[in-house]
């Protein structure tokens, strides 16, 4: 006698386990499920078999071969597209047309004693006889009632509550005769349940139903897969388990080893080459697979993890599942249901909430709660926001779904009827995105002015000098064009506040979206005047008669970026002469790695030189930061840049105040000390050093990247208006930037990154505090070491590691000042 063995399942339930095999390869205790079938059908005489493979057939015929390894005879039997269960028995016709045949499932755990099956099936004469068994959840199954002999009256596939009239269910095992196959047509979508048996009850062949005693489990979905294994486990299906039981319900293959101190209380089964380390705790039933590995002290409880998977020091897991060669790092929590696909590494302190799934090839960063399941994506976050707003991938991490999703929470927190520009770069990928956020905003009753595509500065002054009360610029990493940011502002035009970024990021996380009635939904609309509006204000703040005395020769980097549009006209206006670069849209050279934008300022500072221009600067892509080449072809570091400005601002406003990072030079000091100026050091994050702009007597804020407030005109970060100031403040002193720059006394920095445990971030900083005088906590740790020597240290915010900058007089100093405190922060930890 032959069977077949359905095992073209694709297991759309119990993923993110089947995204790289087909449900029968599922293991249990070890073994595929359809293993276990096999080892059935063997244990009944039943050793030739017609496997009908789909889904990844590939993985099933590569695992099981010819069969002789298995002590059987193997058929298979590919469908191109699914046929159905029916349909797919028939696409295997040739195999069975001779005899009474068998159809089991592949992907169901069962311990049916088959020949008893097959017996009343010979004894009625039946043509069909369907398995049946009694479960306590009906719902999911086809129900069937028979008479007192055992002949099927009436189907019902899958009814609702108010439907079921028994407990009795289809499992899906049938002994069948070859004249069944008069009523299916080759290559149709025929289906057994829903079909071919009520065809055959209706013109009154002999089909009957048996009812088994013995276990029969779907394994359908993920509580299923755990159920069974479990039941495997307890002896509750006639299985057995593989390896030898070395007492406690313990069952060891080949090559494990268990640490003396480890604690394991059964039913655990443990796969060849498997290991518990000193101190692991294991209560069953758990499955660890083959070569895994349970580190120090890691807590597994009624757990499943597979093959060749490493579960780190100290982790916990409850009810959880890990796939196939995984990691889950040190402290690492999995809670009830948590599901991990194959080939994910989820990284220290990381926690996985109760149901959530993995897919495979996926990354959780160190210390991230996650509490959405991650399918496209490759990273979990600690939280939605970082430096940079929200960040990620193109189409990996950010998808037009997540940013959908992200408009829409973003609008929730806003008054419906609210206006929101929304802002990009020339670049395709933030056209995509961007479009979808627009489509989440007027879902949750907000109108949109859509910005197009101008330069974060124009769109920061549009929204605050409109009625809209908040924005969104959506552009391409300027160092990774892989990388998409999306950032907020807020009705001032400045960055959103941490608390407004928890608000959107708990809305988000909760999918507790407003969705407003049709007549509520938003209006979308192209924002009138974006630039001319921009423009206007910009040649009302700036001294332009002194500008256009000096008549300017200037040689521009546009970096591809949108600000050729806004300055060309400008510099036009102010008489300057100007020699433009790289003026045109190219999506290529959006984003510059730090070597290749080292070779654009050497080539700007060549030319610059060569023609005896006053000033070359490149503005870029974002038009918020510029860096400056003097009329020596010099290039201006940063942080000299930086106290260029601030003596030029406070020879120019004598009675102002100048505001500063923490991180910003010392070189500063010098200068507001020299000219008994006013300045104060805040937080080097982006929204406070805006926010300081709107203080009363705040005439400048500058970073030491290249990017300066001048709030005569906005609070925010811009690149093209500091460049006209710059010009302006020079005209007016009839400055050189070289000379200016040959004034400077010597300084340089000096950067490192120390790795530091989340958990450690706070005993580095206590000790810090308490080991080191004359500190300043603004943001981190800054000690002044001496007058023109200090070191920084700031804990990452998104990242478990310390940045310390370190600042002396020469290069050689400041390297070994950071490598001393790069030592310091090691040891704290």
């Amino acid at each position: 006698m032959k069977a077949v063995v359905m095992a073209g399942g694709e297991g759309s339930r119990l993923r993110p386990l089947t995204v790289t095999r087909p449900k029968p390869m599922a293991p249990i205790v070890g073994i595929p499920v359809a293993e276990h079938i096999l080892n059935l059908l063997k244990e009944h005489n039943i050793t030739e078999v017609v496997m009908t493979v789909q889904y990844l057939a590939g993985s099933i015929e590569d695992y099981f071969g010819d069969g002789s390894r298995f002590g059987m005879k193997i058929h298979y039997s590919r469908e191109e597209t699914p046929l159905g269960t029916a349909g797919s028995v028939k696409n295997a016709e040739e195999y069975l047309k001779d005899d009474t045949f068998l159809v089991i499932s592949g992907d169901a755990l069962t311990d049916f004693n088959l020949t008893r099956i097959l017996d009343f099936h010979n004894e009625v004469g039946s043509m069909a006889t369907l398995t049946l068994a009694h479960v306590n959840n009906p719902l999911e199954y086809g129900v069937i009632i028979t008479d007192d002999s055992g002949h099927i009256t009436q189907f019902l596939e899958k009814p609702s509550w108010a439907q079921v009239i028994s407990d009795t269910i289809n499992t899906g095992i049938y002994v069948l005769e070859p004249k069944i196959f008069d009523y299916i047509e080759p290559n149709t979508v025929v289906d057994f349940s829903n079909d071919l048996f009520p065809h055959m009850l209706k013109k009154g062949d002999p089909i009957y139903g048996f009812v088994e005693d013995g276990y029969w489990c779907d394994v359908g979905n993920l509580s299923e897969y755990m159920r069974a294994s479990s039941d495997v486990l307890r002896g509750n299906v006639k299985i057995k388990v593989p390896g030898r039981n070395i007492g406690g319900d313990v069952w060891v293959e080949e090559g494990v080893e268990i640490a003396d101190d480890a604690q394991i209380f059964g039913p655990i089964y443990l796969g060849q080459g498997a290991r518990v380390l000193n101190g692991a705790i294991i209560h069953g039933p758990c499955v660890i697979g083959a070569y895994s590995i349970i580190d120090n002290h890691a807590s597994i409880d009624r757990s499943v993890i597979w093959e060749n998977s490493y579960v780190g020091e100290f982790s916990e897991l409850r009810g959880a599942i890990i796939g196939a060669h995984s990691s889950v790092k040190t402290k690492a929590v999995l809670f009830e249901g948590a599901v991990i696909g194959d080939d994910c590494l989820v990284h220290e302190n990381a926690i996985i909430q109760q149901g959530i799934k993995i897919w495979p090839k996926k990354e959780i960063e160190t210390g991230a709660v996650v509490t959405t399941s991650i399918i496209w994506g490759n990273q979990g976050r600690r939280n939605l926001f970082g430096r940079f707003g929200v960040t990620g991938l193109v189409n990996v991490d950010i998808t037009p779904e997540l940013a959908a999703k992200l408009g829409a929470a973003y609008g929730a927190i806003l008054k419906k009827n609210s206006r929101v520009c929304v802002n990009r770069d020339s670049h395709r990928t933030p056209r995509m995105i961007k479009r979808a956020i627009i489509a989440g905003l007027p879902s949750a009753g907000i109108n949109v002015h859509d910005l197009q595509s101008a330069p974060i500065p124009v769109a920061r002054y549009y929204v605050r000098t409109t009625d809209a009360v908040g924005g969104v610029h959506i552009r391409l990493s300027p160092s990774d064009m892989r990388v998409v940011d999306i950032r907020f502002f807020d009705q001032m035009g400045m960055d959103i506040t941490k608390a407004t970024e928890r608000k959107i990021e708990n809305m988000y996380f909760r999918e507790d979206f407003r969705r407003v009635y049709l007549d509520e939904i938003g209006e979308i609309m192209y924002a009138p005047n974006v630039i001319s509006r921009y423009t206007e204000a910009f040649l009302r703040a700036i001294d332009a008669n002194v500008i256009r005395s000096r008549k300017f020769s200037l040689v521009v980097d546009y970096a591809h970026g949108s600000s050729v549009d806004v300055m060309a006209p400008i510099f036009n206006s102010l008489g300057c002469e100007v020699i433009a670069l790289n003026s045109t849209m190219d999506e290529s050279r959006f984003s510059r790695t730090p070597d290749e934008l080292d070779r654009d300022l050497k080539r700007l500072a060549d030319i610059t030189r060569t023609l005896n221009a006053d000033m070359g600067v490149r503005i870029d892509t974002a038009a918020e930061r510029i860096s400056v080449v003097d009329d020596a072809g010099q290039y201006i570091e940063p942080q000299n840049l930086l106290a260029i400005l601030a003596d030029l601002v406070i020879t120019a406003n004598p009675n102002s105040t100048i505001i500063v990072p923490v991180a910003a030079t010392g070189l500063v000091d010098i200068v507001v000390e020299k000219h008994k100026g006013k300045m104060r050091r805040i937080s080097t994050s982006p929204q406070a050093l805006m926010s300081s702009a709107l203080q009363d007597n705040v005439v400048f804020v500058g970073d030491s990247n290249g990017g300066f407030i001048f709030p005569s005109l906005h609070p925010a970060f811009d690149g093209q208006f500091a460049l006209v100031k710059l010009l302006e403040l020079l005209a007016r002193g009839e400055h050189s930037l070289s000379a200016l720059a040959a004034q400077l006394p010597p300084a340089a920095q000096a950067r490192r990154f120390v790795d530091c445990p989340w958990e450690s971030k706070g005993k580095v900083m206590r000790k810090l505090n308490e080991n080191y005088r004359d500190v300043q906590t603004t943001d981190g740790v800054r000690i002044q070491m001496s007058p023109t020597e200090w070191v920084l240290i700031i804990p990452d915010a998104d990242r478990p590691l310390f940045f310390i900058l370190a600042e002396s007089q020469t290069h050689d100093q400041a390297e070994t000042l950071a490598d001393r405190f790069a030592r310091v922060v090691s040891s704290f930890k």
